[in-house]
């Protein structure tokens, strides 16, 4: 059975499951010896009202985090669909002057602007399920988003074609109509600062300490803003990768001569990552939990406020999401079945009464039978869904 099952099985409340988060954090900073901070987004939640990407108000929450880690050695545990540049940039330079070293650790995915991030590492831990992306800007261009490297790549094929055949393609008339000189200017700049901030970062720190080449002979300034330059470029090469969704994994990047820790040769170390890792994408899976910033002690946690749980397999259908009183929660559950509602009262702390209408939570088994067919429901991510946002366990 693998750890995602095994703690799925285990029917935890979402305190017990943030409690054994914890664990599984405090053991990968005593294994590592340095403390940690978790940076981590649900790339799987697509809603309009929410942001999964790295954005500026991600920027309050991590430095306040990260204010409660000692030391001056410290890992950053990193999921990411990618985001904004700048703010990869705002946050490395944070924890760059607090901390001499930083590790990087990539369990799951750190796409786009978390591939950059990642490079200001000193240390890229990864393992067989691990994957970056490239790091070539998207634009804006009509309505649409695409990468800045196929827009000049475009406009370059037009303009090769222009010179060879002595005349414009009428067309191409319609698009160029569309694209201002500012437009194009915007792609080369946005390029330029994801290679740029890749380059100067892995100059700094990721080659620090590379002291000799392979065949012995020294390692000079020049040659580490030769290989940082030679990486970024394939990184942000969009005519080599094809789709900004496509996964770099440590196979590909020792390719390029960037030196990878692979954890999952290190026994402990892969299991504890591994566990926390499950136990984050359980959070993220039965709640509508999107993003957190944590640390051993705290955490900040942000919530979807409306939607239905997002949960593995069938789901029971909830309308809307519950609310609450001081002591209790009311959710309308709808049976799959019959497509009966049901008003079930939910409470959170001691000596509640049972409201007019109202059905009890089954807290017991967590099994609820619709009084209309009968039909059994485990409602089990329904409560991890009631003790994430209200952050008090069910009782009787």
């Amino acid at each position: 059975m693998g750890v995602y099952s095994e703690y799925l099985q285990r029917n935890l409340s979402f305190p017990d499951l943030t409690a054994e988060r914890k664990v599984q954090l405090q053991r990968i900073s005593v294994l590592r010896g340095k403390g940690i901070i978790v940076y981590a987004a649900d790339q799987t939640k697509n809603l309009r009202e929410i942001s999964t990407i790295m954005d500026y108000s991600d920027i309050v929450p991590f430095q306040d985090q990260l204010s409660l880690v000692a030391g001056n050695e410290i890992d950053i545990i990193i999921e990411t669909p990618g985001g904004i540049a700048e703010v990869a940039e705002d946050i490395v330079r944070i924890t760059r002057s607090r901390f001499e070293k930083v590790g990087m650790i990539v369990p799951g995915w750190a796409k786009s602007a978390g591939t950059i991030f990642v490079m200001a590492g000193d240390e890229i831990l990864m393992g067989a399920t691990s994957a970056l992306g490239p790091i070539d800007p998207q634009i804006a261009f009509n309505g649409k988003r695409l990468p800045a490297d196929a827009f000049l790549e475009g406009l370059t094929k037009i303009k090769a074609e222009v010179q060879n055949m002595g005349k414009l393609n009428p067309a191409y008339i319609p698009i160029l109509q569309n694209i201002s000189p500012g437009e194009i200017q915007n792609c080369e700049n946005a390029k330029a600062f994801s290679t740029s901030l890749v380059k100067q970062w892995l100059a700094d720190y990721k080659f620090k300490y590379w002291d000799t080449h392979s065949d012995g002979r020294p390692v000079t300034l020049e040659d580490k803003h030769n290989r940082a330059e030679e990486i970024a470029k394939e990184l942000c090469d969009h005519s080599k990768w094809l789709t900004h969704g496509r996964s770099i994994k440590i196979e590909d990047l020792e390719k390029m001569k960037l030196k990878i820790v692979d954890y999952s040769k290190i026994p402990d170390l892969d299991d504890a990552i591994s566990r926390y890792y499950a136990l984050l994408r359980l959070s993220f899976d039965i709640t509508n939990m999107y993003k957190i910033i944590e640390t051993v002690n705290a955490q900040v946690m942000r919530f979807a406020v409306g939607g239905t749980p997002v949960v593995p397999g069938p789901s029971p259908l909830l309308n809307p999401p519950p609310a609450q009183t001081v002591g209790s929660a009311f959710v309308q559950f709808k049976c799959s079945r019959c497509g009966q509602d049901s008003h079930i009262q939910i409470n959170l702390e001691p000596n509640q009464p049972l409201q007019p209408g109202k059905l009890p939570y089954p807290i017991a088994d967590n099994k609820f039978k619709c009084p209309h067919c009968q039909q059994e429901h485990d409602l089990s991510p329904l409560r991890l869904q009631v003790e994430a946002q209200s952050g008090k366990r069910v009782i009787t």
